[in-house]
């Protein structure tokens, strides 16, 4: 359990973390690997809605990842998609990145080998990383128009789903301090961040909600 008062910061986090944006057909989908299944689920679901021709699936393992994906991310995200009717031939892999940047940057190199012109671009990712993964790909890919997806749950539809709410707080803690950090290190685009996210992101730190953070805050 945590307090009343770190559950609501956790929700202004996670709200600001969503991109709002409604989905429409694309030249391509790009589900970043990670340990969520989900965001192969929702990749595959937006195919199926006709969403988009062609799916890269992008990631190495972590070590989250490395016992549960042992095959790599992107290759179990591959699988989960096909066992959801997905077909093969609509589905590219990328099984070397590590981070966000590598995963448009692969991306976008095996879809230029391909020869897939790639105007617009579904970024399908965890829920409470869209605005996180959708700063980093305007900084990375600029040319395209990208549209922020992810698995349609609230946040305490999302803790539910992993049983682990001091998780969860930690990896918004994380994903919103990258919000601020990475531009600085010319990793994403600048985001404005409103007064009451930027409390909120302060008084979870304090509270010890950081084992998400990068080396030089979490210091």
């Amino acid at each position: 359990m945590i307090s009343t008062q770190a559950w609501d910061d956790a929700q202004l986090l996670w709200d600001f973390q969503q991109m709002g944006h409604e989905p429409r057909p694309c030249s391509v989908a790009i589900g970043l690997g990670s340990h969520d299944l989900g965001v192969a689920d929702t990749t595959a679901e937006l195919y199926r809605r006709g969403m988009a021709p062609v799916i890269v699936f992008t990631g190495a393992t972590s070590r989250t990842t490395r016992e549960r994906m042992p095959r790599g991310e992107s290759e179990h995200y591959r699988e989960r998609a096909i066992e959801l009717g997905v077909p093969a031939s609509a589905i590219l892999v990328e099984p070397d990145a590590r981070n966000t940047g590598e995963n448009l940057r692969f991306s976008r190199a095996l879809l230029e080998a391909r020869g897939i012109p790639v105007l617009s671009a579904l970024l399908v990712s965890k829920p409470y990383e869209e605005r996180r993964a959708y700063a980093t790909a305007c900084k990375v890919w600029p040319e395209v128009e990208w549209v922020s997806a992810s698995t349609p749950l609230s946040f305490a539809e999302y803790v539910n789903s992993l049983q682990d709410v001091h998780l969860v707080v930690d990896m918004l803690v994380g994903a919103q301090q990258r919000l601020a950090v990475y531009p600085r290190q010319g990793f994403m685009i600048e985001q404005q961040i409103p007064d009451d996210v930027a409390a909120a992101y302060e008084r979870l730190k304090a509270e010890g909600f950081t084992s998400r953070l990068v080396a030089e805050e979490a210091r």
